[in-house]
Protein backbone atom coordinates (compact mmCIF):
# COMPACT_ATOMS: atom_id res chain seq x y z
CA UNK A 1 0.00 0.00 0.00
CA UNK A 2 1.63 3.30 -1.21
CA UNK A 3 2.39 6.06 1.45
CA UNK A 4 0.11 8.47 2.31
CA UNK A 5 2.62 11.00 3.51
CA UNK A 6 3.01 14.09 1.79
CA UNK A 7 6.24 14.89 0.99
CA UNK A 8 8.80 17.84 2.74
CA UNK A 9 9.94 19.69 -0.01
CA UNK A 10 7.44 21.31 -2.84
CA UNK A 11 9.04 22.37 -6.13
CA UNK A 12 6.95 25.33 -7.54
CA UNK A 13 7.34 24.76 -11.31
CA UNK A 14 6.11 27.23 -13.60
CA UNK A 15 5.50 29.93 -11.33
CA UNK A 16 6.49 33.74 -12.17
CA UNK A 17 9.06 35.14 -9.63
CA UNK A 18 9.25 39.10 -9.78
CA UNK A 19 12.54 39.83 -8.85
CA UNK A 20 11.14 43.71 -9.56
CA UNK A 21 8.31 43.68 -7.47
CA UNK A 22 9.57 41.88 -4.53
CA UNK A 23 10.09 43.78 -1.34
CA UNK A 24 13.78 42.31 -0.14
CA UNK A 25 15.09 43.59 -4.11
CA UNK A 26 17.79 45.84 -2.17
CA UNK A 27 19.05 43.50 0.02
CA UNK A 28 19.43 40.51 -3.14
CA UNK A 29 20.68 40.35 -6.08
CA UNK A 30 18.69 42.65 -7.78
CA UNK A 31 19.98 45.65 -6.18
CA UNK A 32 21.61 48.72 -8.32
CA UNK A 33 20.21 47.00 -11.29
CA UNK A 34 18.40 49.62 -13.72
CA UNK A 35 14.90 48.34 -15.36
CA UNK A 36 15.77 46.79 -17.92
CA UNK A 37 18.50 44.71 -16.12
CA UNK A 38 16.17 43.96 -13.60
CA UNK A 39 13.92 42.68 -16.50
CA UNK A 40 16.73 39.86 -17.53
CA UNK A 41 16.94 39.36 -14.21
CA UNK A 42 13.11 38.46 -13.83
CA UNK A 43 13.65 36.08 -16.82
CA UNK A 44 16.39 34.00 -14.81
CA UNK A 45 14.32 33.19 -11.45
CA UNK A 46 11.76 31.71 -12.55
CA UNK A 47 11.22 28.82 -9.94
CA UNK A 48 10.47 28.83 -6.36
CA UNK A 49 10.93 25.88 -3.72
CA UNK A 50 8.83 25.89 -0.27
CA UNK A 51 10.06 24.11 2.46
CA UNK A 52 8.33 23.10 5.36
CA UNK A 53 10.31 23.42 9.21
CA UNK A 54 13.19 20.39 9.67
CA UNK A 55 13.32 20.15 5.47
CA UNK A 56 17.22 20.72 4.14
CA UNK A 57 17.76 22.49 0.96
CA UNK A 58 20.78 21.35 0.16
CA UNK A 59 23.36 18.68 1.84
CA UNK A 60 27.03 19.19 1.43
CA UNK A 61 29.19 17.48 -0.67
CA UNK A 62 26.18 18.17 -2.92
CA UNK A 63 27.30 19.41 -6.55
CA UNK A 64 26.17 23.24 -6.98
CA UNK A 65 23.33 23.80 -9.23
CA UNK A 66 21.96 27.11 -7.82
CA UNK A 67 21.47 29.77 -5.69
CA UNK A 68 18.97 30.23 -3.78
CA UNK A 69 17.49 33.59 -2.57
CA UNK A 70 15.55 33.53 0.91
CA UNK A 71 12.08 35.08 0.14
CA UNK A 72 10.59 34.26 3.21
CA UNK A 73 11.29 32.17 6.82
CA UNK A 74 14.40 31.61 8.46
CA UNK A 75 17.05 29.09 7.92
CA UNK A 76 20.46 27.50 9.15
CA UNK A 77 23.60 26.21 7.77
CA UNK A 78 25.45 23.39 9.78
CA UNK A 79 28.25 20.72 9.63
CA UNK A 80 27.88 17.22 10.86
CA UNK A 81 30.89 16.08 12.45
CA UNK A 82 32.31 12.54 12.17
CA UNK A 83 31.39 11.90 15.85
CA UNK A 84 27.85 13.12 14.63
CA UNK A 85 27.79 16.58 16.86
CA UNK A 86 26.12 19.41 15.06
CA UNK A 87 28.15 22.74 14.41
CA UNK A 88 25.76 25.43 13.13
CA UNK A 89 27.94 27.91 10.91
CA UNK A 90 24.95 30.65 10.58
CA UNK A 91 21.53 31.69 10.37
CA UNK A 92 19.69 33.43 7.12
CA UNK A 93 16.28 34.94 7.10
CA UNK A 94 14.56 36.88 4.06
CA UNK A 95 17.04 38.20 1.85
CA UNK A 96 19.90 36.20 2.77
CA UNK A 97 21.50 34.28 -0.69
CA UNK A 98 22.46 30.98 0.30
CA UNK A 99 24.78 28.27 -1.83
CA UNK A 100 28.04 31.05 -2.04
CA UNK A 101 29.80 28.17 0.51
CA UNK A 102 29.63 25.61 -3.13
CA UNK A 103 31.57 28.18 -5.47
CA UNK A 104 34.68 27.81 -4.89
CA UNK A 105 34.94 23.45 -5.19
CA UNK A 106 31.38 23.27 -7.29
CA UNK A 107 30.31 21.06 -3.91
CA UNK A 108 28.50 22.92 -0.94
CA UNK A 109 30.51 22.39 2.67
CA UNK A 110 27.30 22.36 4.58
CA UNK A 111 24.09 21.31 5.09
CA UNK A 112 20.99 23.94 4.89
CA UNK A 113 17.79 23.32 7.06
CA UNK A 114 14.98 25.30 7.55
CA UNK A 115 14.16 26.48 11.36
CA UNK A 116 10.61 27.37 10.15
CA UNK A 117 8.34 27.28 6.53
CA UNK A 118 10.44 29.24 4.14
CA UNK A 119 10.13 29.79 0.80
CA UNK A 120 13.73 30.37 -1.42
CA UNK A 121 13.77 31.29 -5.52
CA UNK A 122 15.70 29.57 -7.12
CA UNK A 123 18.78 30.51 -9.42
CA UNK A 124 20.63 28.39 -11.92
CA UNK A 125 24.47 29.08 -11.25
CA UNK A 126 25.48 28.73 -14.76
CA UNK A 127 22.79 31.05 -15.71
CA UNK A 128 23.83 33.60 -13.32
CA UNK A 129 27.17 33.29 -14.42
CA UNK A 130 26.50 34.09 -18.07
CA UNK A 131 24.34 37.00 -16.91
CA UNK A 132 26.37 38.66 -14.95
CA UNK A 133 29.17 38.64 -17.49
CA UNK A 134 26.82 40.30 -19.38
CA UNK A 135 25.98 42.75 -16.77
CA UNK A 136 28.53 44.49 -14.53
CA UNK A 137 26.46 45.94 -12.16
CA UNK A 138 24.90 42.02 -11.34
CA UNK A 139 28.45 40.96 -11.12
CA UNK A 140 29.46 43.78 -9.07
CA UNK A 141 26.49 42.96 -6.49
CA UNK A 142 27.24 38.93 -6.54
CA UNK A 143 30.88 40.44 -5.36
CA UNK A 144 29.06 42.71 -2.83
CA UNK A 145 27.23 39.86 -1.20
CA UNK A 146 30.21 37.10 -1.33
CA UNK A 147 32.21 40.14 0.45
CA UNK A 148 29.74 40.99 2.90
CA UNK A 149 29.99 36.69 4.03
CA UNK A 150 34.00 37.05 4.32
CA UNK A 151 33.16 39.96 6.71
CA UNK A 152 30.11 37.98 8.60
CA UNK A 153 32.33 34.66 9.42
CA UNK A 154 35.31 37.26 10.29
CA UNK A 155 33.29 38.40 12.86
CA UNK A 156 31.93 34.87 14.29
CA UNK A 157 36.03 34.14 14.44
CA UNK A 158 36.38 37.46 16.23
CA UNK A 159 33.24 36.04 18.76
CA UNK A 160 35.00 32.53 19.19
CA UNK A 161 38.58 33.83 19.41
CA UNK A 162 37.85 36.62 22.16
CA UNK A 163 34.48 37.51 23.70
CA UNK A 164 33.22 36.43 26.80
CA UNK A 165 30.06 34.86 27.07
CA UNK A 166 28.08 37.54 27.92
CA UNK A 167 30.02 39.48 25.30
CA UNK A 168 29.11 36.93 22.64
CA UNK A 169 25.26 36.97 23.37
CA UNK A 170 24.69 40.54 23.18
CA UNK A 171 26.80 40.84 19.63
CA UNK A 172 24.45 38.05 18.71
CA UNK A 173 21.22 39.70 19.74
CA UNK A 174 22.44 43.04 18.22
CA UNK A 175 22.93 42.00 15.06
CA UNK A 176 19.68 40.24 14.72
CA UNK A 177 18.22 43.36 15.38
CA UNK A 178 20.14 45.03 12.58
CA UNK A 179 19.58 42.46 10.28
CA UNK A 180 15.07 42.50 11.24
CA UNK A 181 15.45 46.33 11.18
CA UNK A 182 17.19 46.36 7.44
CA UNK A 183 13.77 43.99 6.53
CA UNK A 184 11.63 46.67 7.70
CA UNK A 185 10.78 44.48 10.96
CA UNK A 186 10.88 45.92 14.81
CA UNK A 187 14.67 46.26 15.79
CA UNK A 188 13.46 45.74 19.22
CA UNK A 189 10.95 43.07 19.77
CA UNK A 190 11.78 39.70 17.57
CA UNK A 191 10.92 35.81 17.89
CA UNK A 192 14.07 33.95 17.80
CA UNK A 193 13.45 31.19 14.97
CA UNK A 194 16.15 28.77 16.55
CA UNK A 195 16.78 27.00 19.92
CA UNK A 196 18.82 27.89 22.88
CA UNK A 197 20.96 25.10 21.67
CA UNK A 198 21.79 26.15 17.98
CA UNK A 199 22.32 29.65 19.32
CA UNK A 200 25.26 27.75 21.89
CA UNK A 201 26.50 26.03 19.09
CA UNK A 202 26.96 28.97 16.67
CA UNK A 203 28.32 30.68 19.58
CA UNK A 204 30.32 28.19 20.84
CA UNK A 205 28.60 28.27 24.12
CA UNK A 206 27.06 25.59 26.10
CA UNK A 207 23.35 25.33 26.30
CA UNK A 208 23.21 25.95 30.17
CA UNK A 209 25.88 28.97 29.48
CA UNK A 210 23.10 30.59 27.00
CA UNK A 211 20.58 30.12 29.45
CA UNK A 212 21.99 31.63 32.29
CA UNK A 213 23.46 34.45 30.42
CA UNK A 214 20.09 35.61 29.00
CA UNK A 215 18.24 35.00 32.62
CA UNK A 216 21.28 37.36 33.53
CA UNK A 217 20.70 40.12 30.88
CA UNK A 218 16.59 39.91 31.97
CA UNK A 219 17.58 40.28 35.62
CA UNK A 220 20.32 43.45 35.06
CA UNK A 221 17.09 44.81 32.49
CA UNK A 222 18.97 44.37 29.62
CA UNK A 223 16.32 42.87 27.56
CA UNK A 224 12.78 40.67 28.57
CA UNK A 225 12.55 37.38 27.14
CA UNK A 226 9.69 35.28 27.30
CA UNK A 227 9.88 31.37 25.61
CA UNK A 228 10.88 32.32 22.18
CA UNK A 229 10.06 36.54 22.25
CA UNK A 230 13.07 38.65 22.88
CA UNK A 231 12.45 42.07 23.54
CA UNK A 232 15.41 44.45 23.95
CA UNK A 233 14.78 47.26 26.94
CA UNK A 234 18.25 48.65 27.02
CA UNK A 235 19.84 48.63 23.21
CA UNK A 236 23.01 51.17 24.86
CA UNK A 237 23.28 48.54 28.29
CA UNK A 238 23.69 46.05 25.42
CA UNK A 239 26.30 47.91 23.43
CA UNK A 240 28.27 48.70 26.42
CA UNK A 241 29.01 45.30 26.98
CA UNK A 242 31.05 45.17 23.33
CA UNK A 243 32.42 48.47 24.33
CA UNK A 244 34.69 47.54 27.08
CA UNK A 245 36.57 45.31 24.68
CA UNK A 246 37.89 48.43 23.09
Amino acid sequence: MPSARAPRLIDVNNLRIACSSCSLRELCLPAGLDSGEMERMDRLVTHRRRLRRGTGLYHAGEPLDGLFAIRSGFMKSCVLHDDGREQVAGFHMAGDLLGLDAIGSGNHTCDTVALEDTEVCEIPFTSLEQLSREMPSLQHQLHRIMSREIVRDHGVMLLLGSMSAGERLAAFLLNLSQRFAARGYSPSEFRLRMTREEMGSYLGLKLETVSRTLSSFQERGLIEVRQKQVRIVDFPGLKALLEQKR
